[in-house]
This record gives C-alpha cells, structure tokens and sequence, in this order.
C-alpha cells in the first residue's frame, strides 16, 4: 500500500475503483434515457406536423383519439411531451444515484446531495419541520415544471404552455392542500369557513375554489404568453428585413439573428425556471397555510416537531 492510500484511509475516505466496463454501460443506458425521449418528441413532431406558410399560432398537435364512454379522450403533443420529460429526469435521477458508496465521494454525489439539501431547506423554510418529507414532492414539481417549459429550445410543444396540463397540477395541489386541511377532522375544516365572521363564509368558499383556478392561469399564461410574444417578434423581424433588404431577406432573415434568441433566453429559460420555482412556492405556502398547526399539536402532541417543543 502506498503512502496516497494510507494517507485516504486515515482520513476515512477509502480508495476508489477505476469504473468497470458494465458500470460504464449503465450510464451510457442513463444518458440515453435523457436523450432519447428528446429525440422521440422531434420525431413525432416532424410526422404528424403539416408544412404551413407563414406564421401560426396554435395549440398542442393531437396524435389520436381513444374511444370512451362519454366522449373521446384526444392524445396530444401535451401529454405525450410530459412523459418524455418524465422519462428524462427519471434517467438524470438514475445516473446522478448510479453508483453512490458510502464514504466514496464523486461529482455526481455531490451534485445529488447538493440537489437533496437544497430541496430539504426550500421545503424546511417555507413549510417547517413537519413537512419535511414533502422534500421529493416539491422537487419533483420544480424538475417537472421547469423542464416541460426548457422543452421549447428544442423546437417542442411545452407542456406547461396546454392548460389541461397546468389545471392537472394545480388540482393535485388543491387536493393535498383540502386534505392537510381536513387534518383536524371534517367538522373543524368547516368552521374554517367562518373566519372570522360567518358572513364571510361565501367568500372564503369562493377564495378556496379560486385557489386550483388561480394557479394553472398563471403558469399557463405566463409560460403561453412568452411562446407567443416571441414567435410574433420574430415575424415581425421577419417582414421588416424583406422590406429593407429584399430578395435577400427571403433566404437569410438579417434582423432575425440575435434578438429572438435574447428574447427566447428570457422567455424559455429564465421565465420557465421562475414560474416553476412561483408554482412550486404556492403549493408549499398554501399547502403549510391550511394546516392547523396549533390544534393538530394539541390533539396529537406526539407529533409535534422536536424544535417546536423546544
């Protein structure tokens, strides 16, 4: 044994194993779990696509329809565009867990637990210590949101940009949001209505309902609205480069080069990053906001958290 290795092991950190042939097989199975579902959503798109003139705006493309009993379900762009990513961070999870040892410390690991305590102190702040196994909840969300919108650098249909998609999410949250609320019982989710004079009860019942709605408009809108911003900007460069350059403008757009991919820098990535991080904080602070604390604590002092009975 040399002197490095006497040296890594009187620090408790053993020596690592040069990785072997299937271990690097794996991965290269990992990376192209993330790839493919890429490749597989241009693909679809560049068959079922119609070659249009112009400039159009519309809505996911619909790939087929399934027969039900009350009406038929359409498949989309949407929908299937979820799945990839679904599949995508499903390989980044794999290959950034591949591998980890204990006490054995690589990039990977280290960008893995950077991700998991980055997640755990989101959720501790904004939530407490009670929440703390929403931690794969609200990662989940922020992975899932943020790359269905980064999904449009590559020329795909973002998910979060279909309202049915949005709607699903905030329904989802207004569930776990009624069901933290009920923690009580039935009864005491109730007299919340009430509060604090039962004439408000109308209101509070409209501001719940309001809660699923407000949240999938705003991501929606937000996400829609820099897609459609930045396909008119670019037509309208577009035109205004026939109009000064002509003819040539017709196989090289002059004024088209450089700002729409300033304006796709802000709307695809910073926007779609931010709306997933907005969304993400809504579910926890409304989600944190409905559970009553104090009377859970009273009626179930076992589980209050060690910090709060400090």
């Amino acid at each position: 044994m040399n002197e490095n290795n006497t040296a890594e092991l009187a620090k408790g950190k053993p020596e690592m194993k040069q990785p072997t042939g299937g271990f690097k097989f794996v991965d290269f199975l990992l990376v192209l779990m993330m790839l493919l579902p890429v490749a597989a959503g241009i693909t679809l798109k560049v068959l079922f696509s119609v070659p249009t003139k112009g400039i159009e705006i519309k809505g996911p493309l619909i790939y087929f329809t399934v027969d039900m009993p009350v009406q038929q379900l359409p498949i989309t762009e949407a929908q299937a565009n979820s799945w990839l990513v679904m599949i995508s961070i499903t390989g980044f999870a794999l290959f950034l867990t591949h591998g980890i040892r204990r006490r054995v410390y690589t990039k990977r690991q280290f960008v893995a637990e950077w991700i998991v305590e980055k997640a755990e102190g989101l959720v501790e702040t904004n939530m407490g210590e009670y929440f703390a196994g929403f931690s794969p909840f609200i990662a989940a969300m922020l992975a899932l949101s943020a790359f269905s919108s980064l999904m449009s650098l590559a020329g795909l249909f973002p998910p979060t940009s279909d309202l049915n998609v949005v709607t699903g999410w905030a329904i989802l949250t207004f569930i776990l949001i009624t069901a933290y609320r009920m923690k009580c019982g039935p009864l005491t989710y109730l007299k919340t209505f009430g509060d604090p004079a039962p004439a408000m009860a109308p209101l509070n019942i409209i501001s719940e309902l309001a809660t699923p709605v407000s949240m999938s408009f705003r991501h929606y809108g937000n996400i829609l609205s820099g897609s459609v911003i930045s396909v008119l900007v670019a037509a309208g460069l577009g035109g205004l480069s026939e109009l000064i350059f002509g003819s040539f403008a017709e196989t090289f757009p002059v004024l088209r080069v450089g700002l729409p991919a300033v304006l796709s820098i802000y709307f695809d990535v910073f926007s779609g990053v931010l709306q997933a991080y907005i969304f993400a904080m809504l579910t926890m602070l409304y989600t944190a906001g409905a559970f009553p604390a104090d009377e859970f604590f009273k009626r179930h002092p076992e589980k209050t958290p060690k910090t709060a009975e400090v």
